[in-house]
């Protein structure tokens, strides 16, 4: 009796694994459906609901074509675990069987979408469906690959309603954001803000998919484990969450949070410079300025002698990294976490690393002023735990010969592929321009 938003929903048995599916359009005021414990969709009858009636006659149909499958599916399976050969004929026979029902399949949906246009049951199948990339006999190889994708790209969104909310209530429209955010668009920030601007304005119109889809591009890619991918985060927040008339459906206290974690996030993005950090080694009396440093390649890594972590990869920082390319242009520029410095003293000569490492200390802390007042450090510098977002440790920033960040949150162990990435692509980079 009560009115629910559109979409599909399952009707849960008792047992928990038993349910079936019932359509609801928003539209239509009464759903009357009689089936039987035990084969719930198959005994299904529809009494009133135009939706569900022609749901379950299209589940019916698909269900039979399924069976008219399977016994060529079960032949092309065993046709194929024959290493002998002697099987191929037969196998091209029982191959050609099932394109002949994929195309019946095909066929029939293409159909029954036309036949139903108007109902929402219509509208799911037509959004679940995938272009169909027509053939392009003027290209070959890679070039028609390419082009095949582009045209697959350019029209995988043809038939979403990004308007309709009731599609968020099925299992259609999220796929098809995450696929061709996933799956269709390069993993880089501008790329993926590109997509992201594209989908919240065809959604714009409808506030609940706007808010749907602002929201899970911001989640995911705040999640994402793909380097740089803060980049989309910074974006979304940027452009959707720190402005006038932002995200209306969140407290001022959630906006605040997402604004003030992107803006620590900024200057920490790829292509950015890093700030610059100035602090004494483990004398005490040497400062070392890191954007004085000449390199090709910096190595910023903040560690911890106390981090379960640190003790197995700064060692490995140091003769894995340092020692090997440390005449090749790459400098390694540690930075200790800890206030109390006696332990990455300790920790340095135990494990002899050779490498630049520098601190604060509680006594430049305490007397922070005397220090920037002499222009021996920055303010930045000795807050380099926040500007740095260190909260675990260790953390490794790349900067290049400009000190702009050119990777981060890469572990030890995949540095000296890294570096020799890199250096192989600069050289490639020099002799094109030759």
């Amino acid at each position: 009796k009560d009115s629910i938003p559109g979409g599909i929903y399952l009707v849960v048995m008792p047992d928990k694994g038993s349910y079936f599916e019932v359509v609801v359009d928003g539209i239509e005021k009464r759903i009357v459906l009689e089936t039987n414990f035990g084969a719930l969709v198959e005994d299904m009858k529809v009494k009133e609901s135009k939706e569900n009636e022609i749901f379950y006659q299209f589940q019916t149909t698909m269900g039979e074509k399924g069976i008219l499958a399977e016994p060529y599916r079960k032949k092309m399976a065993e046709y194929r675990a024959d290493t002998t050969g002697s099987k191929t004929d037969s196998l091209k026979i029982v191959t050609d069987e099932i394109n002949k029902i994929n195309d019946d399949v095909i066929s029939y949906k293409q159909e029954f979408i036309k036949s139903n246009e108007g109902t929402f049951v219509s509208k799911i199948f037509k959004t679940s469906q995938e272009p169909e990339v027509p053939d392009n006999d003027e290209l070959k190889g890679e070039e028609l690959n390419e082009w095949n994708y582009i045209y697959f790209k350019d029209h995988y969104l043809d038939d979403v309603d990004f308007t309709d909310e009731r599609l968020l209530r099925t299992p259609i429209l999220g796929k098809k954001i995450e696929y061709y955010l996933d799956k269709l668009t390069l993993q880089i920030p501008d790329s993926v803000n590109k997509v992201a601007d594209m989908m919240a304005e065809k959604a714009r119109p409808n506030p609940v998919v706007f808010k749907y889809v602002v929201h899970w591009i911001t989640n995911h890619y705040e999640k994402s484990k793909i380097m740089g991918m803060d980049g989309v985060f910074v974006h979304m927040a940027d452009n959707y969450y720190c402005v006038e008339g932002g995200a209306t459906w969140l407290d001022s206290t959630t906006t605040k949070k997402i604004c003030d974690r992107a803006e620590t996030l900024t200057p920490l993005l790829i292509g950015k410079v890093a700030q610059n950090i100035i602090l004494p080694d483990t004398s005490e009396k040497e400062w070392y300025n890191m954007n004085e440093i000449k390199a090709e390649l910096t190595v910023l890594v903040f560690w911890s002698p106390t981090c379960g972590h640190c003790k197995k990869a700064i060692p490995q920082l140091n003769k894995e990294v340092h020692q090997v390319y440390k005449d090749s242009g790459v400098f390694v520029f540690g930075v200790c976490t800890e206030l109390e410095n006696v332990q990455m003293k300790s920790f340095i000569k135990t494990h002899k690393l050779e490498f630049l490492n520098v601190s604060d200390s509680k006594e430049i802390n305490e007397n922070a002023y005397d220090y920037l007042g002499k222009g021996l450090t920055t303010l930045n510098s000795l807050n380099f735990r926040t500007i740095y977002d260190i909260f675990s440790t260790p953390q490794v920033y790349v900067l290049d010969k400009d000190k702009k960040i050119i990777a981060k949150k890469l572990g030890i162990e995949q540095l000296p592929d890294f570096i020799k990435d890199y250096k192989r692509m600069k050289l490639e980079e020099s002799v094109k321009d030759k």
